[in-house]
């Protein structure tokens, strides 16, 4: 099927009831038990892929950002389908690049508001990417979009409203065959990209090909984010890029995995190894013991509320062959020159980049997003850091996505950004 090809939108909204992560610190242990009550009354999206759509051609021959398959489907806001976005919502499959520079299709989700631009200039496209849906299939933004589940759903219809166009992706191996490089940087990177250039090439969008382009994302969408922003000069210099917000990035997945090692938020390290062992061909067997080399499949499987609840507190010295932990691992060979390879703030971003996070961030440490800033700031970029005192990680996104709405409105209307690298 080539960009012009549509085909009716497969039978796939089923309920599933949206899973809150709204957990404060001295209530964790009853977090856990609700989130384990909400998977279990949950009734899942199915994993069967919608009607082939997400089967990949092979081998994939089309440059980056070219459009595979095409298909019409429905972004609903709430889980019992009673609120239907008014966007025209299209299901994407593209060509992109994994972390090697090697052709693969992605999926992913192209919304357009249904009434005219009336914003200086033409229409901007945000490059949204997601934050941590989990690893299985079923947990797609794609899919989540169309059953109603997507727990950023009302932040993307806050874009909508404000008349973007929205480019999600549903990065390498989430949907499609394989598994999904939870957190590796060129692999998101050009995932966010190459989905922004697939909005652009889609045909009766409405959307200008050259038009301006902003990026978005929080947690590991403002890894994404981050990550796309430092790589557009060279990846992608024809994309007019006018700016990136990033919320609670995790900037180096060291510390990150150090601060979340037997927290309730176990998982995160879970699908950081699944991912990374998968994109850098790394044999698990030799440093995992038989609970581990069990959980790590699990986890390939199941989405964020899912994982949160049956893995909670994990450590995982308690998952390896010899009882060294994760940081432990980190400190030699493959792992520390693949978390190396993870590191973002070495690269200067060639537009203006807004960094938020919570002081009281509990998954990804605050001295991690602000480090990065101060990278970025070295290294001579126009940076705006906003720092915010909301608890939790969960909590600190809902001022974050306000921050973000203000920055693509300066962006659009053309206000120059001042820069807080002088207090950094």
């Amino acid at each position: 099927m080539d960009a012009t090809d549509v085909v009716p939108p497969p039978e796939e909204h089923a309920a599933m009831p949206r899973s809150t992560l709204r957990l404060s610190r001295t209530r964790r242990v009853v977090g856990v038990v609700v989130l384990a009550v909400a998977a279990a009354l949950m009734s899942p999206v199915t994993t069967a892929r919608a009607a082939g759509f997400y089967d990949p051609p092979n081998p994939v021959t089309a440059s980056p950002g070219a459009v595979l398959k095409a298909e019409p489907m429905t972004f609903y806001v709430d889980p019992l389908g009673a609120v239907p976005s008014t966007a025209r919502a299209t299901r994407v499959m593209y060509a992109t690049r994994d972390r090697r520079g090697a052709p693969i299709a992605v999926t992913g989700t192209v919304l357009v508001p249904p009434v005219p631009w009336v914003g200086a200039g033409q229409r901007p496209v945000i490059g949204y990417a997601a934050g941590t849906q989990g690893m299985g299939d079923q947990c797609a933004p794609s899919r989540q979009l169309a059953a109603g589940s997507e727990y950023e759903g009302a932040f993307i219809s806050g874009l909508l409203t404000r008349g973007y166009a929205v480019a999600m992706t549903d990065y390498q191996g989430l949907g499609t065959p394989g598994t999904h490089t939870y957190m590796v940087r060129e692999a998101q990177a050009h995932a966010v990209l190459d989905m922004v250039r697939a909005t652009q090439r889609l045909p009766g969008t409405g959307l200008p090909t050259n038009g301006p382009v902003m990026l978005a994302g929080y947690s590991q969408g403002g890894g994404a984010t981050a990550a796309a922003v430092e790589l557009a000069p060279s990846y992608a210099p024809e994309l007019r890029l006018e700016g990136a917000v990033a919320g609670a990035v995790p900037a180096e997945l060291g510390a990150v995995a150090d601060h979340v090692d037997g927290s309730l938020y176990s998982a995160f390290a879970l699908y950081a190894v699944a991912g990374q062992s998968a994109a850098y061909g790394v044999d698990l067997d030799s440093f995992l013991n038989a609970r581990g080399t069990s959980v790590i499949a699990a986890v390939k499987g199941e989405c964020v509320a899912e994982s949160i609840a049956l893995h909670a507190f994990i450590r995982s010295s308690d998952l390896t062959r010899d009882g060294r932990s994760l940081t432990e691992l980190a400190a030699s060979e493959p792992f520390r020159s693949i978390i190396a390879d993870q590191r973002i703030g070495r690269l200067k971003p060639a537009v203006p980049v807004l960094v938020t996070h919570s002081v009281l961030d509990d998954v990804i440490p605050y001295a991690v997003g602000r480090g990065l800033a101060r990278d970025w700031c070295d290294r001579g970029a126009n940076v705006a850091f906003s720092a915010n005192i909301t608890p939790t990680h969960v909590g600190g996104a809902v001022p974050s996505f306000a921050k973000q709405y203000a920055f693509l409105e300066a962006r659009v209307s053309g206000l120059p950004q001042v820069s807080d690298c002088w207090w950094l």
